[in-house]
Order: C-alpha cells, then structure tokens, then sequence
C-alpha cells in the first residue's frame, strides 16, 4: 500500500469531554496523530476508549452535551470549532463516513438510489438524472446485485452486507480522500466480513484515499492496516507500524489485546434436564411485495421445518451466515412473529396462544439484541429503561422498590447503580450491553435467546460479556439460544451447536464435535473462515 508521507489529517492535543447529571466526562484527554494520503490507519482499544469519540469530535458530529478542543486539520483547513457551512463543504465531499449499523444509518422512509444521490446533488450540483445514472455506476462498484433493480429498493429489502455496501456507495460517491470507517464489518457474518475488507482495499487503490477504520477485531487490523492507534480511556497508548503493535508492542495493555480472545468451554447439561424450550418443525414465511401498490407477491421461507430443543442450564449456539435464518428462528421461538409448528414452554403448549395469552410467559422468555444502542430509548435514563417491565408483570410494586430492584440488576451485571440516573448515549458499547442484559435479568427468566451480542464488541469486552452470562447462568439455572456468526464465541460459550444455511439445519451436535469434526462442508468452510486471518 501507499504510505506516502503527504498528510491528509492531522489531530493534536484533541480533547472531547461531556457534561452529564454525574459530572464531566473526559472521553478523549489530549490525542495526537496523523493520516497519510493512501495509507490504511487503524484506531483500536476497548469500548470507552475514545476511538469513535475522536473521530465523530472531527467531523462535528458529537452529541449535544459535548465539548471539543484542540486541533483536527485537513489540509489547511480546521475542523474543530469550524462553523457549520465550512464542515459541510468537507464532510461528505473531502471527508467521509461509514457506520456500524447501516439499518439506523440509513432513513428507512428513502430508496438507497436517492439516498446516495444527496451528496451528489449537494456537492456536486448534478440534477436527478445525472445523479441516478451515477448512483448506478456506485452501485455496480461496490458489487450490489441488479443494481438497477436496488436502486429502488428500502434499507430493510436489503441483507446486512447489501446495506453496508450502500453505506460505502454513499461514502465514495463524491471520490473523498478520507474515509472513516467506524466498525464496517463487526455486524457481518465471516464471508461477507472478507468481502467487504477486499471491497474497500480495491476502492482504496483506485482512488488513492486514507482510510481511518476503527475496529476491535485485532484479526482485521493485521490483515488490513499500515499503522496503528492504540487507545485507552480517551488516551493513546502507543502507536506504530502493523509489525510494531503486533510482534513488538511495548504497552502492557497492548499485549492484553493481542492475548483477548474468548476461552473456556461449556459443559453440557445432565441428559435428564427438563425440556425447557421446544420447537417443532418450525416454518416462518414471509411475503414480499405485498400491499395496495403492489401487483403481485411472492412467499420467501426463513425457516425450514426445523427442530430445536432447549434443556434447562443447556446454551445453544446458532450460527450462519447472513440470511440463514437464524434470528428469524430465535423470534420463531419466543412466539414473536407468525410461524407454523408446536412450540412447548415448560411442559405448556404454546403454539397457538395469542399476544394476551403469552403474557404470562413473556417475563420468563428474554431477548437481548445485537445492538443496545438502538433497543435501548435515548429518551429514558438507564433506571426506566431496566424497570419498564416492571410496570407489566409486576404492577403492584412502589416506586422505592422498582428501584431497588434497578440497584440489584445494575450490580449483578458489574455496572454502578449510579448510573440509572445517565442516559444510554453516555455509555460504551460494552456498558450497554449490560445494560440490555440488566433489563432483561430484573425479571428473572428462565430463558433468554441473544441475538448476537457481543458481535458489537471488542474482543476484551466480549470475554468479559461471556464471563457475565456464564455467571448468571450458573447462578439463576438459565438457559440460553446464543446466535451469532462469531465461531470463536460460540465455541466458548456454548454446549450444542446448530449450523444454519437458507432456513435450514446443516448440522448440530455438541460443542466439540462440531469444531473438532464437522461433518459437513459448509461447516468446514464457515470454521475455516473464523479461524484464519
């Protein structure tokens, strides 16, 4: 790659901090370095570190109760304290970015075509029809399928790694000489991770830009970056070439990340525990393309006539590529969508209740999301997020006592009972994770299905996620669905593993068997991708 000595970017004595009911907040305490024209820099460190912080404080996109000083320049050009005319004319144009979720990125009310032509239309003055026509040329860049059919399409008739590479559409479409590239790839399963990476490294040579990617998957780093960042709490630690950070770091903190990688096994439960959860040849289809405006519909299968049993104390690892179904199963399981099959809780059938009749087995049955940012209401304070369910299925409660229930459920999960008071976006990643965990334990379930997540974490963080859940379940005899496209903490945390692929089950059996002796070559394959960078 180019590693020219041309500075594109160039960050010191960059300070962000945050006003919150509990005080000042110094995310980001005084961080110095440079982007070179050509070269791929990646920031990393653990949830709170200050990464995104830095880099949303540059482009002027902090939230309302932040501050920032210092100094961020893009050629002569300064960006903090810049008014918002002269950011404009740099972020989208010059300078641009790409987010974790392209689902909350992208305005659901908008086709992706007309979505990619607004910096099209307000930096390059192109009218519509010039700006369709290269919309469609992005589009084909970056690899979408029929372009000219998805050019009309929404962000949710699109797959994870569709919306993502709309995202980057979005981003190159005015040829910038930076792109910042805030966790690309930790929603997508391993293959399309790949694919992504080359996408990127391919439109990097083509038009000569920088990349930023902060990331804290240490694996990508090392396949992708020329140098390093390493931060934390709002502090760079050391920064250095690739071959540095990774077979010199000099930082203890450093080498704690090169070493983060989930551990341990699960043991099975005994083969005489009860049946806590059962699915029965179960079908989810969903039709597309229906409603007034359309002519026709067709019936698209998520879920093929599988079989899943749950025992009490036992995790189940799903995994699968995007698309195989296996989130759609999770919901399918807690009576969440329309689906076909018999469904037992306890012994109880439950297949053909309606929403007043699970009601009572809502509170024993848990979700946890990929992405407690957007499950968690940034309009409540932590305490009401954790106690709404409280007010359904415990009405009878006072004031005092939903919120000491709010004190229990923030210890057990490692978080400061103080923090009921904040709001989410003061929170890492990690902190809000447990958070959505914290919701979910105040109930007391017996269940809980975890529909990826640690997926948004970084690898420290998601050991210590793993050992939170491991310590719940030991404690409170729970039993988990834990679905994910992350192998390595599958392996970790799970005693039976299903390997889902278009709806249906590849294969299952225990943990071990699985990783030590797949069967099937689908199953090599998806091992194969997970275990080597």
């Amino acid at each position: 790659m180019n590693t020219t000595e041309t500075t594109v970017l160039t960050v010191k004595d960059l300070k962000v901090n945050f006003t919150t009911p509990d005080g000042e907040v110094n995310a980001v305490k005084g961080v110095n370095f440079d982007v070179r024209k050509g070269e791929t820099l990646a920031i990393v460190g653990e949830s709170g570190s200050g990464k995104s912080q830095t880099m949303m404080a540059i482009m002027g996109l902090l939230a309302k109760n932040g501050r920032v000083s210092g100094s961020a320049r893009y050629g002569s050009a300064e960006m903090i304290g810049a008014s918002p005319k002269a950011l404009n004319d740099v972020r989208g144009s010059k300078i641009t970015m790409i987010f974790q979720e392209p689902m909350t990125s992208l305005d659901p009310l908008y086709t992706v075509g007309k979505q990619i032509s607004e910096p099209l239309i307000h930096h390059r003055g192109m009218g519509k029809a010039q700006a369709r026509a290269r919309v469609l040329e992005l589009l084909k860049l970056v690899g979408i399928p029929e372009p000219e059919r998805r050019i009309d399409s929404y962000p949710h008739e699109l797959s994870g790694g569709q919306r993502q590479r709309v995202m980057i559409a979005m981003a190159l479409a005015n040829e910038p000489d930076l792109l910042i590239a805030d966790e690309p790839t930790t929603a997508l399963d391993v293959t399309i991770q790949a694919q992504i990476l080359d996408l990127l490294a391919d439109l990097q040579k083509r038009f000569g830009m920088a990349i930023v990617l902060i990331t804290h998957d240490l694996g990508v780093v090392k396949h992708v970056a020329d140098r390093v960042v390493v931060m934390r709490r709002g502090e760079v630690v050391e920064q250095g070439t690739r071959d540095d950070i990774f077979e010199r770091p000099t930082a203890d903190y450093t080498k704690m990340l090169l070493a983060a990688e989930p551990s341990g096994s699960k043991a099975p439960p005994a083969d005489n525990a009860p049946v806590i959860l059962e699915g029965r040849n179960v079908v989810v289809d969903f039709q597309i393309g229906t409603g007034m405006f359309f002519k026709s519909h067709r019936t698209f299968r998520a879920v093929d006539g599988i079989n899943i049993t749950l025992r009490q104390g036992q995790t189940i690892g799903v995994v699968g590529e995007s698309g195989s179904g296996k989130s759609t199963l999770g919901r399918a399981l807690l009576r969440l969508l329309d689906s076909d099959g018999r469904y037992s809780f306890a012994s109880n059938d439950i297949s053909h209740l309606d929403r007043k009749g699970m009601r009572p087995y809502r509170r024993q049955m848990q979700l946890v999301f990929q992405d407690p940012y957007g499950s968690l209401s940034p309009r409540q304070t932590v305490g009401e997020i954790i106690t709404e369910g409280l007010y359904v299925h415990e009405p009878n409660l006072t004031k005092a006592e939903r919120d000491a229930r709010a004190v229990e459920a923030l210890k057990e999960v490692g978080l400061d009972p103080g923090a009921r008071n904040r709001y989410p976006h003061e929170f890492s990643g990690g902190q809000r994770q447990r958070i959505a965990i914290a919701r979910s334990m105040i109930l007391k379930p017996k269940v809980v299905i975890l529909d990826e997540p640690t997926s948004a974490l970084d690898r420290s963080v998601q050991r210590q996620v793993i050992e939170l859940l491991r310590d719940l379940q030991q404690k409170h005899d729970l039993s988990y669905v834990f679905i994910s496209h992350d192998l390595s903490v599958i392996k970790a945390i799970s005693d039976h593993v299903v390997v889902m692929k278009n709806g249906k089950i590849v294969e299952q059996g225990p943990t071990d068997d699985i990783f030590d002796r797949p069967a099937q070559d689908y199953t090599k394959t998806l091992i194969a991708a997970a275990f080597t960078h």
